[in-house]
């Protein structure tokens, strides 16, 4: 049981690095891209379960657990760094 559900998280945590290539090489946005390297931490994570799983040591969930909090503070970083690069709109009264 354990074989197949780590099997089946890798093979999700590959396809969401396929598809966030994508996104983060064609993406129109910044937050696009963005998004994009939020999935790949998410698909790091989700490997570091899987190895956990597969090797039964606990020292990589410790691993899951630095590179999530990571991931979060680099995400809430670099959103706010794109939020102050972007011009105000034209329609909003300035105070």
């Amino acid at each position: 049981m354990i074989a197949w559900a780590t099997t089946a998280l890798v093979i999700a945590s590959l396809l969401a690095l396929a598809l966030a290539s994508v996104r983060l090489v064609r993406g129109p946005t910044d937050a696009d891209r963005i998004v994009a390297l939020d999935i790949f931490l998410a698909a790091g994570v989700a490997l570091a379960v899987a190895a956990s799983l597969l090797t039964e040591r606990t020292v990589f969930l410790d691993v899951a657990i630095g590179l999530a909090l990571v991931g979060f503070v680099g995400t809430i970083g670099w959103a706010r760094l794109v939020e102050q690069a972007q011009p105000a709109d034209k329609g909003e009264e300035r105070r």
